[in-house]
C-alpha cells in the first residue's frame, strides 16, 4: 500500500474514525444488554441508519451494480422486491417486536425472545434457533469477507489473502471493543457515506457516458434487452427475485436495530427516515451498474477489470472517474457497507453463542463483566471461522448473500411474522416452521428445482408447518395471550 497515495490516505483516516468510535462507545458499554443491544437506547435517525446499513451489505455497491452491468435492467426486480419486503417488516414486524422483546422478560436475543414467548421450558426453541444464526450467518460473514478483500486488493494492490485478513481485522477491532453502541453508531456514519456515494456516482457515470439519452441509446445498441425491464426472465425468475423482499422480517441483524430503539414511537419516525435513504441507495446502485454498459462501451480499454469480475464495477468507475480524493471517499463507501453489515452479523453471532449458549447452559450466575468479556471472544472466533470459509478468491458475493438470505428468511421470517399477528401460536408451531423453513432451503438450493429461488418454497411451507405444528402440543396459555393482548395494544396506540 502506498501511504502517500490520497486514496490510501482517505482509507486510513476512515478506519481511524471508525475505530475511535469503537472506543468511545466502550465507555458506555457496562453490561451484556449494553454489549448486545445498547440499552435499547437508539433515536429515530441511529435506528433507520443503523437497519439499513446493516442490511445493505457490500452487496449493494458491488453484487447489485454487478448484476445490472451483466445482465441489463432486468436484473432491478430484486430493488423492487427488497423496498416492499422491508416496507412490510417497517410496517408489520418493527413496533411489534420492540414491545414484545420487552414484553417477555426483556428479551435480549431473537433466540431469547422465541423462548419466552412460547414459554418453551426445554429451551429447545433457543438452542436450534441459535444454531441456525451461527450457521447461516458465518456463511454471510464470510461473503463480507470477500467483498472486503477485493475492495482491498483491487484498491492497493495487494494479495487476496492479505486482502481478506486486512479487510476483516478494521471491523473485528471496533465490534470487540465497542459492541452493539459500536456498531450503530458506526452504521450510522457508514450509511450516510453510502448515500452520498450511491447518489454522485450516478450522476458522474451518466455525464461521462454522454447524458442520459445518449446512454440509453448506446445500451440499446449494445443490447436492447438491457432496457427492457422483462427481457430475459420468466414468470419464475421475477417471483425469485421479488421474494428477496420476504426475506427481511427473518434477519436478526436487522431485527435488533427494531428490538433496540428506544420506544415505539420511535419506530415510526424511523420508519420514514430508513425507506427514504433504503430507496436513494438502491436507485443509486442500479444506475452505477446499469450506466456503466454504456460508459465502458464507449471506453473498452478501461473494461479489463470489470470484464474479469463484473461486481467490481463501482470501484473501476470511481478509481476512473474521480479525483482520487473523492475516490477514496467512494471507496470507503464499500468498505462502510462491508463493515456495518459484517459488524452486525458478528456481533448476533457473538449474542448467540453468549446470551443463548454460555450464560443459558453453561454459566447461569456469570457476573456481567464476564459475559461481555466471552462475547467479545466469541466476535474473534466467528470472525477467523467466517475468514476460512472467504479463503476462495472466486467466492460470489451476490450468490453468498443469497444462500444466507435465504435461510434466514425461511426459518425465522414465518415465526416471526406469525408470532406477532396469531395469538394461538405455539412452541410446536415455532419448532416446526424453523425445521422445515431451513430444511427446504439446505434441500431446494441444492437441486435448484424449477430455478426458483430457495425462500418462496421455503418461506411458504414454514407458514404451513406452523399452522399444522401449532395444532398440536399446549395450547398458548393465559398467559401467553394476555402478554400478547397488552403487545397489540401497546402498538397500536
Amino acid at each position: 500500500m502506498d501511504f502517500s497515495n490520497p486514496t490510501s490516505i482517505t482509507f486510513i483516516i476512515y478506519i481511524l474514525a471508525m475505530l475511535c468510535i469503537g472506543f468511545a462507545a466502550w465507555r458506555y458499554t457496562n453490561n451484556l444488554s449494553d454489549y448486545i443491544l445498547g440499552g435499547r437506547s437508539l433515536g429515530a435517525f441511529v435506528t433507520a441508519m443503523s437497519a439499513g446499513a446493516s442490511d445493505m451489505s457490500g452487496w449493494l455497491l458491488m453484487g447489485l451494480p454487478g448484476a445490472l452491468y451483466f445482465s441489463g435492467v432486468s436484473e432491478a426486480w430484486i430493488a423492487i422486491g427488497l423496498v416492499i419486503g422491508a416496507w412490510f417488516n417497517w410496517n408489520l414486524v418493527a413496533g411489534r417486536l420492540r414491545v414484545y422483546t420487552e414484553l417477555t422478560n426483556n428479551a435480549l436475543t431473537l433466540p431469547e425472545y422465541f423462548t419466552h414467548r412460547f414459554e418453551d421450558e426445554s429451551k429447545l426453541l433457543r438452542v436450534i434457533s441459535a444454531l441456525v444464526i451461527l450457521v447461516f450467518f458465518t456463511i454471510y460473514c464470510a461473503s463480507g469477507m470477500v467483498a472486503g478483500a477485493r475492495l482491498f486488493q483491487q484498491t492497493f494492490g495487494m494479495t487476496y489473502e492479505v486482502s481478506l485478513w486486512a479487510g476483516a481485522a478494521a471491523t473485528i477491532i471496533y465490534v470487540f471493543i465497542g459492541g452493539f453502541l459500536a456498531v450503530s453508531w458506526t452504521d450510522t456514519v457508514q450509511a450516510s457515506l453510502m448515500i452520498f456515494a450511491l447518489l454522485l456516482a450516478p450522476m458522474m457515470v451518466i455525464i461521462s457516458a454522454g447524458g442520459f439519452n445518449e446512454a440509453i441509446t448506446v445500451i440499446n445498441h449494445i443490447n436492447p434487452k438491457y432496457t427492457d425491464l422483462f427481457s430475459g426472465t420468466s414468470f419464475i425468475g421475477i417471483v425469485s427475485l421479488l421474494a428477496w423482499g420476504l426475506g427481511y422480517m427473518g434477519q436478526p441483524h436487522i431485527l435488533a436495530r427494531f428490538m433496540a430503539a428506544e420506544n415505539f414511537a420511535t419506530i415510526k419516525n424511523a420508519r420514514r427516515i430508513g425507506m427514504t435513504w433504503m430507496i436513494l441507495c438502491l436507485m443509486g446502485a442500479v444506475a452505477v451498474g446499469f450506466f456503466g454498459i454504456a460508459y465502458f462501451a464507449n471506453h473498452p480499454e478501461q473494461a479489463a477489470t470489470v470484464t474479469a469480475n463484473k461486481e467490481t464495477v463501482f470501484i473501476s468507475l470511481s478509481q476512473i472517474l474521480f479525483n482520487p480524493w473523492i475516490a477514496g471517499i467512494l471507496l470507503s463507501a464499500i468498505l462502510a457497507a462491508v463493515m456495518s453489515t459484517l459488524s452486525c452479523q458478528l456481533l448476533v453471532c457473538s449474542s448467540a453463542l453468549t446470551e443463548d449458549f454460555y450464560k443459558s447452559f453453561f454459566r447461569p450466575n456469570a457476573s456481567q463483566n464476564e459475559l461481555v468479556w466471552f462475547g467479545r471472544v466469541m466476535v474473534l472466533a466467528v470472525a477467523v471461522v467466517a475468514i476460512i470459509i472467504a479463503g476462495n478468491p472466486n467466492s460470489s458475493v451476490l450468490g453468498l448473500v443469497s444462500n444466507a438470505w435465504a435461510g434466514f428468511g425461511a426459518a425465522f421470517g414465518p415465526v416471526v411474522l406469525l408470532s406477532l399477528v396469531w395469538p394461538a401460536m405455539n412452541r410446536n408451531g415455532a419448532l416446526a416452521g424453523m425445521f422445515v423453513g431451513a430444511l427446504t432451503v439446505i434441500i431446494w438450493g441444492e437441486f435448484k428445482w424449477f430455478a426458483l429461488y430457495e425462500l418462496v418454497p421455503g418461506f411458504a411451507f414454514a407458514c404451513v408447518a406452523i399452522f399444522i405444528g401449532s395444532k398440536f402440543g399446549a395450547p398458548a396459555s393465559e398467559k401467553m395471550k394476555a402478554a400478547f393482548a397488552t403487545m397489540r395494544l401497546q402498538s397500536t396506540n
